[in-house]
């Protein structure tokens, strides 16, 4: 596998020459919507085939699999552009490149219930968990339900395991440290949320629970952790597994609102897994950087590993970037949420070219709008997302989590499938 930075004046045959690749399979591995446009400092992911099998008439990709002792599953994930519905005689399957893999890696996703089908169907294939963002909950204990029937099959078509999210999160988009208080705080209210929780998980078929609980008070810390061991005490032995998403500490006295009440040593020994944040560094109401520097990710996980089991442990990547708008103003300044594809896009639109910063080991580029103000986009390339994957091998840990699967970066999955072994666990 070649992550190339594309020079002044490159084209796609160009690229392939140097490599002796395909172009149309450069083309086609990366999803380009226009070949004929790139633009300098952008990757590509270039993928060298070991063994290509041509479709025969009759042939499914089941078949195709079964002869090559793979699954259905592993062939999207080496073919992201195929339709296993529509192969045709002559069309070309990769069973694998030469790319040797580092070993297994279990890939969680987080999702919003109004996903396109589309981009789920084509990033389920990667995944071990999808997640469902989110079901709200009120001070009775009561599930505020989601639409999630139609993503929970979809999730177990591909041998995916849904997770059912539990958050305090309101319908105005904030999380409500009130509402985690009186959760918390109250035994009865406690006793109905936990049975409302697994009458909902038995029913629609989820394989787990992810709580999210933000902000919360720092008097509720010891709550918060009794909460989650009693969350765990009552699923597990009806074969739930239980999830818990941590803020992304560097201390066990770290201050702030975020932090104080997330115990990593208590919390971690009372979940099964646990997902640390280590995004949102460059967030909307922030400065312009990136949104998960990778030394600044460093630093949370050095803290992590002297407080709770490396085989817990699942390591947050974003899947988005930012378009800042200078000068930044506290309080008044918002940043633009865009896809790592349209970051791209974007950049060959105004004409930039694209930096990479070498210490946050995250891509930028910088423009000016139509009324002279400056831009700055921090977002993810094939670049960040290998070092952050580097982290994950160098640390040892149990998985990866995205935030969030919305929007397809075909670059990522890339990556993803071809070093390691994706962990299928239905």
């Amino acid at each position: 596998m070649i992550i190339h930075v594309v020079q002044p004046g490159e084209t796609i045959f160009s690229i392939a020459s140097l490599y002796n690749a395909s172009p149309q399979k450069i083309i086609t591995d990366n999803m380009l919507q226009n070949p004929n446009v790139l633009v300098p400092g952008q990757t590509l992911v270039i993928l060298i085939p070991d063994l290509i099998h041509v479709v025969q008439p009759g042939e499914t990709l089941e078949s195709i699999a079964q002869r090559y002792g793979t699954t259905s599953v592993n062939l999207l994930q080496m073919n992201p552009s195929i339709d296993a519905d529509e192969l045709m005689p002559g069309d070309q399957i990769v069973i694998s490149h030469r790319e040797p893999k580092r070993g297994p890696i279990h890939v969680l996703g987080y999702t919003y219930p109004n996903i396109d089908r589309d981009v789920l169907r084509q990033t389920l294939p990667y995944l071990t968990y999808l997640t469902i963002f989110t079901y709200g909950i009120t001070e009775e204990g009561e599930l505020l339900d989601i639409e999630d029937e139609e993503l929970i099959r979809m999730a177990r078509d591909f041998g995916v395991a849904p997770l059912m999210l539990i958050s305090t999160l309101t319908e105005e988009g904030v999380f409500s440290n009130e509402l985690a208080h009186v959760i918390l705080n109250n035994e009865e209210v406690q006793n109905n949320l936990i049975e409302n929780v697994l009458e909902t998980m038995r029913e629609k078929g989820y394989y787990g629970l992810d709580i999210d609980f933000e902000y919360v008070l720092p008097e509720d810390r010891e709550a918060f952790v009794n909460f989650i061991q009693k969350v765990n005490d009552r699923i597990s032995p009806e074969g739930f597994v239980l999830f818990t998403a941590l803020a992304p500490k560097v201390s066990a006295d770290q201050p702030g609102l975020l932090y104080e009440a997330h115990d990593y040593p208590r919390i971690g020994e009372a979940s099964d897994k646990v997902l640390l944040m280590t995004y949102e560094w460059g967030y909307t109401y922030g400065p312009p950087m990136a949104v998960a520097p990778v030394h600044r990710v460093r630093e949370v996980l050095d803290y992590a590993v002297t407080e709770m089991p490396r085989d817990k442990i699942f390591m947050g990547i974003p899947n988005y970037g930012y378009d800042f708008t200078l000068p930044f103003v506290a309080g008044q300044s918002r940043a633009d949420s865009l896809s790592n594809v349209q970051a791209v896009e974007l950049a060959n639109e105004v004409g930039s070219v694209i930096q990479f910063d070498e210490e946050s080991m995250a891509p930028f580029f910088v423009y000016y709008d139509e009324q002279g103000r400056e831009h700055r986009v921090w977002f993810e390339d094939a670049r960040s997302i290998l070092a952050k994957l580097d982290l994950y091998t160098e640390y040892g840990f149990k998985g990866v989590g995205y935030w969030n699967i919305m929007r397809y970066f075909p670059q990522n999955w890339l990556l993803v499938s071809n070093l390691y072994d994706i962990v299928s666990l239905l």
